[in-house]
């Protein structure tokens, strides 16, 4: 378990009406750090933000974590 995938557990919690919802696995490549979400369908809209905006915020804080670790990262929502 890394940094990053505790920073976007705890976003996503944060953020949704059902935090006990929220899933978040993650899968450790040579150089990739693949973040993958889970979260209840009606929080779906509140995680993606109005035009991405909060999903690519995610995804920002995300990489810049990875950088620091020499890794790149995605973060997807399933």
């Amino acid at each position: 378990m890394t940094a990053i995938k505790d920073m976007v557990e705890y976003i996503a919690k944060s953020l949704t009406d059902a935090p006990d919802a929220v899933q978040v696995t993650e899968s450790i490549g040579e150089t990739v750090i693949m973040i993958e979400m889970h979260v209840a369908s009606e929080d779906m809209g509140r995680m993606i933000g109005r035009k991405g905006q909060t999903i690519n915020a995610i995804r920002s804080l995300a990489r810049i974590l990875g950088a620091k670790m020499e890794k790149k990262v995605s973060v997807e929502i399933a």
